[in-house]
């Protein structure tokens, strides 16, 4: 499974919401390969969840990929309801 962890300019933001990403998938027994990018690029990349923002939601434009808006990069219990679905595979 490959995750995109996304934010305006793939830095910052993004780079937060990745290792919460991993922290709660660790704790979970799931393996994924994940990574952090700009919304422009996780257009083109091959994966199958993109997590993100509402906002920058709206101009990701990946047809392959599922896109998981979150609320909130910063808090993991809300990223962890958010993200709920991923589990369920």
């Amino acid at each position: 499974m490959k995750i995109l962890c996304v934010c305006g300019l793939g830095q910052g933001s993004s780079l937060i919401l990745r290792m919460s990403v991993e922290d709660i998938l660790k704790a979970k027994g799931i393996y994924a390969d994940i990574d952090n990018t700009d919304a422009s690029s996780a257009s083109f990349e091959r994966c199958d969840y993109i997590i993100t923002s509402g906002e920058i939601a709206e101009s990701i434009s990946n047809p392959k990929a599922k896109v998981i808006i979150v609320s909130n990069y910063f808090n993991k219990a809300s990223i962890e309801k958010e993200i709920s679905e991923i589990f369920e595979e």
